[in-house]
């Protein structure tokens, strides 16, 4: 084979290469910008019914129709979120801002 096109071979692979972990990147960038924005939003959300004097908990449903999500979205985000806390109670399926008291059993 011709120098030449081994050489345009081999920068082509690296070019090739280096172009797909720049899309991973951004791939990954935004998804994480869409998670970040979304618990943000839903955070907000859930301070201001929270200061309005009404439940506690608030179901999935409910967070998904206030703040234009879907169910499985919201469960996501909400899991993702520390300062979000998921019923452990009677009531499954319902999230909260105020935290479980203890972290231990020890």
């Amino acid at each position: 084979m011709d120098q030449e096109l081994i050489n345009d071979i081999i920068s082509t692979s690296f070019g090739g290469a280096a172009a797909g972990l720049a899309l991973y990147g951004m791939q990954t960038l935004f998804g994480w910008i869409g998670v970040k924005r979304d618990a943000c939003r839903v955070h907000r959300w859930m301070e201001a019914e929270s200061k309005a004097g009404k439940e506690t908990y608030r179901t999935t449903r409910a967070i998904a129709s206030h703040n234009n999500l879907t169910e499985d979205r919201v469960r996501f985000v909400c899991s993702y979120d520390d300062r979000i806390h998921l019923s452990v109670g009677n009531e499954p399926d319902k999230w909260s801002l105020q935290g479980r008291g203890r972290t231990s059993g020890f």
